[in-house]
């Protein structure tokens, strides 16, 4: 499905499973001391579920868990880019069999801080769009970026 300009695409559940495998950096979207947070977090995709670690004591620990959840993640080349949001809950993973599944999910921490504990997210909901960009040829492309240099 498209909109009237075709420059955006409703994805199906799974294309946007298949685009979620490929990443690796995603947001967490949920609620703290009532106000909205959202916290960046390395993940991976596991049985059509989102797996992420956290370290203990953290506010995403308590604004997470048991918790109604979105995550959105994204990526764009040069003509196109995708977004797909995962509304789900949140719970942390304690059994022994649990943590020894998520741990073959291969998440690993980017920080140098220790990060034990696991998050999985179950999906109520995926939905997924992608967008064709009006790309510009690069020779008319300026050739520094004038933000940048």
């Amino acid at each position: 499905m498209t909109d009237d300009d075709h420059s955006m695409t409703i994805l199906s559940v799974t294309e946007c499973w298949n685009l979620l495998a490929g990443a690796a950096l995603g947001r967490l979207v949920t609620a703290v001391d009532g106000n909205p947070a959202i916290f960046p977090v390395n993940y991976a995709v596991q049985d059509r579920t989102i797996v992420f670690r956290t370290a203990p004591g953290t506010k995403l620990v308590s604004a997470a868990i048991n918790n109604n959840v979105l995550f959105e993640a994204d990526g764009h080349g040069l003509s196109e880019g995708w977004s797909v949001i995962v509304a789900g809950v949140a719970r942390s993973i304690r059994s022994d069999e649990d943590i020894a599944e998520a741990e073959r999910a291969g998440v690993v921490p980017w920080t140098g801080s220790e990060k034990p504990h696991f998050v999985r997210i179950r999906p109520r909901n995926v939905t997924g769009r992608r967008f064709r960009f009006n790309v510009t040829p690069a020779s008319a492309l300026p050739a520094e970026d004038p933000v940048l240099g």
